[in-house]
C-alpha cells in the first residue's frame, strides 16, 4: 500500500492534492479539539459578531496550518508530516493551557467570550508566534 501511495506522491499534482486534503482534514480535527476545550462556543460567538473570538480562532487556524506547513517542508512522506503535525498541534494545545494557567489575574476564555479584543489579539499573536517555534522544532 505504501508503495502505491509513494508512487502517487511522486506526481506533483497528486502530491499537492494529497497534502491539501490531509491539511484541511487536520485543520478540521485540530480546530474541533480546540473548540472542545474552550469554555465558549466559538462559531456561535463569531456568528454574533464577537471579534475577540474571531481573532483567537483565526490565530488557532493560522497556527495549525503553519505547523502543518513546517511538517510538510521537513519530512519525506505524508505519513511523517501527519505525525509531526499532530505532535506540533499537541504542543500548541499545551501552550493554550499554559497561557490560561499563567494569567491568574483573569480567565482567558471568559475574557474572550466577553469580546475583550485585547485578550483576543494577544491569544491570536501567541498562537501565531508559537506556531513558528513549534514548526521549526518539529521540522
Amino acid at each position: 500500500m505504501q508503495g502505491v501511495v509513494d508512487k502517487m506522491m511522486s506526481q506533483p499534482y497528486t502530491a499537492v492534492l494529497a497534502y491539501f486534503s490531509v491539511g484541511i482534514l487536520a485543520l478540521i480535527v485540530f480546530l474541533s479539539a480546540f473548540e472542545w476545550v474552550t469554555k465558549y462556543d466559538g462559531w456561535d460567538e463569531i456568528r454574533k459578531g464577537n471579534v475577540a473570538v474571531a481573532m483567537a480562532t483565526g490565530g488557532k487556524i493560522f497556527g495549525i496550518c503553519n505547523i502543518f506547513r513546517f511538517s510538510i517542508e521537513a519530512n519525506d512522506s505524508i505519513y511523517e508530516s501527519m505525525v509531526w503535525a499532530s505532535l506540533g498541534f499537541v504542543l500548541l494545545l499545551a501552550a493554550y493551557f499554559l497561557f490560561e494557567f499563567l494569567t491568574p489575574v483573569f480567565r482567558i476564555d471568559e475574557e474572550i467570550a466577553k469580546d475583550n479584543r485585547a485578550v483576543g489579539l494577544l491569544a491570536m499573536v501567541l498562537s501565531v508566534s508559537l506556531s513558528y517555534i513549534i514548526g521549526a522544532a518539529v521540522g
